[in-house]
């Protein structure tokens, strides 16, 4: 069974202030800036933010709403701050990971060494409906499957971080960590005049870069396109973004065509070959003759040309596998196994409900718990007890009876706080992070990252779908102070 003990302490670690009321190191000079600024000032600077997002139609979609669902995701204006020292580990953790989940992937679709080590259980695998078949024995450019990644990482204390899951089928957020930092700068620019705050906007560059190097051996002058479902995705927003940051073509499906084995764009100069493909389609809709049939937005025998390797799909298909939260489990014993090291970063304790014991000890505890379906995202499919009623709690465990396979449970996490600009005043919000990680020439980290806040008090739900908000992330490095007066 796993141990849950000591990483729930009774109350949340404020990333500002430490136990006395001192304000911690990285957080020292924006204190004191912070002092000299009214409550009112960072009202009108947040109705400022939202205006600006407004005006660039920085949006996501809830599917299943009324009138479309079309939302803006709430900025806060008041940053959540680490030191040089404290994004160390996390890059160095977030790093070790992807290496670890790009080795697994390439060995569960070629030789299954972990399986036949019996590290990780073969029905996970080859049972998993994230498993492509299609896949297997296909050797891609650098042996990089996961091209780019989310960890979501949360805090306990002062050098503890847990990942809560892995992301590595189509991963989004990164527009709103570039256009959360450019609007921060616009707000406020006497907190950037001395340049202490480590820059993010190099991302759309380090990201072109990692998909050129994994263009088909041969082509020095690869020709990138981004594939979007189209206007009607939640994510278009980012989708478009990403491709005018790159300088790239944004497509959708029928832009595309196989011909002679190659992959075209149709353009008002003629075809023209593509070979690479970032995409934020799915699996299932990618391609109509391997996976779903119905789809209308996929591109027809892509994967043909997938394997014979005169294009690649960025994130490649099949990786699903590797995000799943229950291989998530497994995850620092693929570190030690391929890597031979140990993780930089832990895992947050996790009953597996596939094992009988665990299981009933997600039953008997189910109030104390957060489960989650394995394959859910956004916050949707889990239930966080202590916020549950009786009620919701019993009708869960029916669901988690019925398809135990189908879930995990972990501890209900104290995620740290971080100062939060609330209707009433400032006030500490549960946050998380997601740091971005790409893996094409070289594996790196842009130093910030996604930070994710629960905006209603005690809330431990930060996604967007949620009600959750974002802020800028900042990593400071060694150098100038900000400045301190308004």
């Amino acid at each position: 069974m796993p141990r849950s003990s000591d990483i729930a302490p009774d109350a949340p670690f404020d990333e500002m202030h430490a136990a006395d009321g001192h304000v911690r190191e990285a957080y020292r000079d924006y204190s004191a800036w912070l002092t000299n600024q009214s409550i009112d000032r960072l009202h009108r600077k947040n109705d400022q933010a939202d205006l600006l997002f407004e005006r660039l139609g920085i949006t996501f979609t809830v599917y299943g709403e009324d009138g479309g669902g079309e939302r803006m995701i709430p900025f806060d204006v008041i940053p959540r701050i680490l030191d040089d020292k404290e994004w160390s580990q996390l890059e160095r953790g977030a790093i070790q990971r992807v290496d670890a989940l790009n080795a697994f992937l390439h060995d569960i679709y070629h030789d299954q060494e972990i399986i036949r080590a019996g590290i990780v259980p073969a029905e996970l695998v080859m049972t998993n409906e994230a498993f492509q078949p299609q896949m297997l024995g296909l050797d891609l450019p650098g042996r990089i499957y996961a091209h780019v990644s989310g960890v979501d990482v949360v805090r306990v204390d002062d050098s503890t971080f847990y990942v809560l899951e892995d992301n590595v089928r189509t991963p989004s957020g990164v527009s709103y960590m570039l256009e959360n930092r450019e609007t921060m700068m616009r707000l406020f620019p006497d907190l950037f005049s001395q340049s202490v705050v480590a820059p993010v906007d190099r991302y759309p560059e380090y990201l072109l870069r990692a998909l050129q190097a994994v263009a088909p051996m041969g082509v020095d002058n690869p020709t990138v396109v981004l594939m979007t479902p189209g206007q009607y995705n939640s994510a278009y927003f980012e989708h478009a973004f990403l491709a005018t940051e790159m300088g790239i073509e944004l497509v959708e499906g029928r832009d595309l065509f196989v011909d002679a084995g190659v992959v075209f764009m149709r353009t008002t100069e003629g075809p023209r070959r593509v070979d690479v493909i970032y995409r934020r389609v799915d699996d299932g809709f990618i391609d109509p003759l391997a996976f779903n049939p119905d789809s209308a937005l996929g591109v027809a025998g892509l994967l043909s040309v997938v394997r014979s390797g005169a294009v690649t799909v960025c994130n490649a298909m099949g990786t699903g596998v590797a995000d799943d939260k229950a291989t998530y489990v497994y995850v620092p014993d693929m570190i030690r196994f391929y890597l031979g090291q140990e993780p930089v970063l832990q895992n947050v304790p996790t009953y597996s409900c596939r094992q009988a014991d665990h299981l009933q000890y997600v039953l008997d505890n189910m109030s104390e718990l957060v489960v989650k379906e394995v394959h859910g995202s956004g916050g949707y499919g889990m239930l966080v007890g202590p916020a549950s009623t009786k009620q919701e709690c019993d009708v869960f465990k029916d669901r988690v009876k019925a398809h135990p396979d189908n879930y995990i449970a972990q501890p209900t996490l104290a995620l740290s706080t971080c100062p939060t600009l609330v209707e009433e005043g400032i006030a500490p919000r549960h946050v998380d992070l997601r740091p971005f990680v790409l893996s094409g020439e070289k594996t790196r980290v842009v130093p910030g990252g996604l930070t994710r806040v629960a905006l209603n008090a005690g809330s431990l739900v930060v996604n967007s779908s949620q009600g959750g908000g974002t802020k800028d992330t900042w990593v400071l490095e060694p150098g100038p102070k900000i400045l301190e007066d308004g």
